[in-house]
This record gives structure tokens, sequence and C-alpha cells, in this order.
């Protein structure tokens, strides 16, 4: 899979642009601010109906402008698809595939694979646990869409329970309501995350091995909120109405797959806890880098990676590692400059200046 063409108007600093792609490598060149990681968030929004730097649509339309419209080409194994997607401040978001509208995101997930890498991601392995949801989630999403329809559901689930949970008199039988509905919804969350961090652990381990040169062993674990059984919707549901004395005490849901965790492992130590910032960003590294092995093993396609400046925080050995393990699939790279490690790279590519808005080939 790779992208042919992006058009973009009043997206952000963006009032009109239109750039054909090199189907390998793309390097976006420019000062910071200028408008490379836009570039990359117009192309990610076309694959998951949403932002990776905002949750505010309204935020990605132009200065003083009332729309912005983002249109990408794009060519499956088989056959192309074009998605475009209309941002209205009064009138919310339209999306259209192939020119047919469509009403729910998740008809939107299986068109185009985009992974984002960004020194953000260098971090997943130390930061707070909601950022390792945050992956798992939207990995999911983009594999399997009905995982955005069960964790959709849950998420307003939570949001009515928690809410009733702050009101003064509170009825067991009323919890038990919403109870039933996180189970239901929870259990299947529970269930697509453990076979996800089963297949992308065993990934993420052989990645780790051939760039540490088998030095080092990385085993990423899936840490539920509850124990994993067969009956699954039934254990989450006796540990939900198990925790309701200590909720209404604490005015919140405690227990549920919006606790969970993954734990990451080199050598049986704790990389989050005792683990150097090389380790932990190796770690990551593998971890991405199985996403877009995982996309190929599930979808048959090849996904599409952006690697958003994330080149100045690797050093030499893993810039190299990366490049020459990438070739086969299309990259867009945004940086300041091109040094001397991605002068080979470049020179297969296309390369873009971007400045204040404007990009030249």
């Amino acid at each position: 899979m790779y992208i042919r063409e992006v058009e973009l108007k009043n997206f952000r600093n963006y009032e009109h642009l239109n750039l054909k792609f090199n189907e390998n490598v793309n390097f976006i060149i420019g000062n910071n601010a200028q408008g490379k990681t836009n570039l990359l968030e117009s192309i990610f929004i076309c694959s998951m109906g949403k932002s990776f730097r905002t949750s505010k649509d309204a935020e990605m339309i132009g200065f003083e402008k009332d729309f912005s419209k983002i249109k990408i080409t794009a060519q499956k194994q088989l056959f192309p698809v074009d998605v475009e997607i209309t941002l209205r401040k009064d009138q919310g978001k339209s999306i259209k595939v192939n020119g047919m509208s469509i009403s729910r995101t998740s008809d939107l997930l299986e068109n185009l694979y985009i992974v984002i890498f960004s020194p953000e991601d260098l971090k997943i392995v130390k930061d707070e646990p909601e950022k390792r949801r945050k992956f798992i989630d939207r990995e999911l999403c983009m594999l399997k869409p009905s995982y955005l329809d069960s964790l959709t559901n849950y998420k307003k689930v939570i949001i009515q329970r928690n809410n009733y949970l702050k009101e003064r008199n509170i009825d067991s039988s009323v919890l038990d309501i919403w109870d039933i509905q996180l189970a239901k919804y929870g259990s299947k969350i529970i269930s697509m995350r453990n076979d996800f961090i089963e297949k992308i652990n065993e990934i993420s381990a052989r990645i780790h091995g051939n760039i540490t040169d088998g030095k080092e062993n990385l085993r990423i674990e899936y840490d539920p909120n509850i124990k994993i059984v067969n009956n699954l919707e039934n254990e989450l549901y006796n540990s939900i109405k198990k925790s309701q004395p200590s909720d209404m005490r604490l005015r919140t849901t405690t227990r549920g797959p919006h606790r969970d965790d993954i734990s990451f492992y080199i050598d049986d130590i704790n990389v989050r806890s005792f683990g150097s910032q090389g380790q932990q960003r190796t770690a990551a590294l593998s971890l991405k880098l199985a996403e877009l092995d995982l996309i190929k093993a599930e979808t048959g396609e090849e996904a599409i990676l952006l690697l958003d400046d994330v080149m100045s925080e690797l050093d030499a050995g893993r810039q190299e590692y990366l490049i020459k393990t990438l070739s086969d699939i299309q990259l867009f790279i945004t940086t300041t400059e091109i040094n001397d490690n991605l002068e080979k790279a470049a020179s297969k590519g296309k390369i873009f200046t971007v400045e204040n808005g404007k990009i030249k080939p």
C-alpha cells in the first residue's frame, strides 16, 4: 500500500496544497513550526478519522476559515482507494471513501493502514499507563473495527456510571444495570487486547533480538485489571460488582479495562523501573516495528509509516537499522536536515522542503 497524492485545503497552515509522493521514501525537510507535522497529521486523519495531536477537529481548520478538506489517493494491492474528509466548524465532520459517504468511523478504518512514530512514542515504556492503553486502542481499532464499537460503548457506560457514583444517594441495583453493560463490552475489549499483546510480544521479541544482535531478550506482557478466564464476561461482572462498595466510597469505577497496562521486560528485568534510556527506546522501537509486521500478517497489506522528527532521537545504529529494515514500505520522514545516515535513502526517494505552509519538491 502507498499514497499517491494528497490534496489539502485550509488545513492548519496550508491554504492549498497538492503533492504527489514517491511510493517508497518521502523526506519533508524544514525548520520547526513550518508545517511538517501538519502534513503527517492530514495523512493520519484519513486512516483513523481523528488526529494523533488533538481531540478537537476545529483546531485543524485554517485560521479564520469555516472548513478544512483533506483528500488522499492511495493504492492498495488490488485496487485504489480515495479518502476525503471535510471538517466544518459548525457542522462537524464528513467522510467519503471512493466517493461514498460513510457515517461510522469504523467503516473508515480498514481503508488505509498508517502507523505514526514520534518522539513521544519513544517514551511509551516509561510514560503513564494511559499512554500504553491509547497505543493498544489505536492499533486494535485499525486492525479490528469491531473493537472501536466495543470501546466506544464501554466509555459511554463508564461516564454514566461515574456520574451516578458522584450523586448523594446511590442505589446498588441501579449500578448493577451499568455493571452488566460494562462486563459485556469490557470483556470483548480485554479478550482482543490479550490476543493483540500475545502477537505483538512474539514479533517484538524477534525484532529486538535483531536490533541488539541477540544480546537482549524482550518480553511484553498484558496486565489486565482482572484474571483472564474462559467466561471473561462473568468474571468481569463479578469483579465490578464486588468493587461496588469501594467505588461508592471513591466515587469512581475501579475495575475494568480502563485500568489495564502493559509491561516491558528485558532479560526478565522491568524496563520501566530499571532499564536504561537506551533500553527503553530500543523496546519502544521494537514495538513500533512490530506494529508494521502485525498489520501485514493480519491484513496482507504493507502499512505506511510516518516518522515525525524521530530520527534525531535515535543513534546512528538505530537510524541505519530503521531505514534498512523498512526499505519495502512507504515512509514519510520529517526532519530538519538529512544527515549522512539518511543520504542513501534520500537519493532513492523524494525530498520536499516546507516553509510557512508552502512545500516545494
